[in-house]
């Protein structure tokens, strides 16, 4: 990509197969993928990226019955430099309860603190289409910041094989049985994930 800036349907959004009611992230291109952690990521992107989605009903069942395999997930999710929970409710409609469940509005929203104290952001959409914006907005943010690092990196590399290496310079990159070619930012994107590994 020779241009300066990304755009939002320059990236492919991942959703989890998982995923039983998928947001709508358009303009993004969707692929429906297994992630590890998350229902939504972005490719290319996944070991640092995830978004983890959740209803009301959800929400209720995972402060409920299935509280100890989602705190795994939230142990999982912490790790990630871009993370985000994203809850199909307000604050407000959790705080009234009003709901068929044996689980409090208390225990709820003290899940919610718990977790946003130990460094999990949450955000709270009041239907399903807020949510997919939202998500959208994240996910396109997130991977603007890694372009920016990409871009900043790429002058500074050395990479075996290349000639010259600049933004908008194609650089070669030699591998065992042959030579690859690829995009700056493509080769910066690789150095960045191989460091954090």
């Amino acid at each position: 990509m020779s241009r300066a800036e990304l755009r939002v349907d320059d990236l492919t959004a991942i959703c989890d197969t998982r995923e039983q009611k998928p947001l709508d992230l358009s303009p993004m291109l969707v692929r429906r993928a297994g992630l590890d952690t998350g229902d939504y990521s972005i490719a290319g992107l996944e070991s640092v990226v995830t978004v983890e989605r959740k209803s009301l009903p959800d929400l209720l069942a995972c402060v409920g019955v299935e509280r100890e395999r989602f705190n795994r997930e939230m142990l999982r999710i912490l790790a990630f430099p871009h993370k985000m929970l994203i809850i199909e409710a307000t604050w407000p409609a959790i705080r009234a309860g009003g709901w068929r469940s044996q689980v409090t509005p208390n225990a709820v929203a003290g899940s919610l603190l718990g977790w946003m104290s130990r460094g999990i952001p949450c955000f709270f959409a009041p239907d399903h289409e807020a949510a997919g914006a939202i998500v959208r907005h994240f996910l396109f943010l997130s991977a603007r910041r890694r372009w920016y690092e990409a871009t900043a990196l790429v002058p500074h590399l050395k990479i075996a094989g290349e000639t010259k290496c600049g933004p908008n310079i194609v650089p070669t990159v030699a591998t065992d049985s042959t030579t690859k070619t690829r995009k700056s930012g493509i080769a910066a994107s690789t150095a960045l994930k191989k460091a954090e590994e």
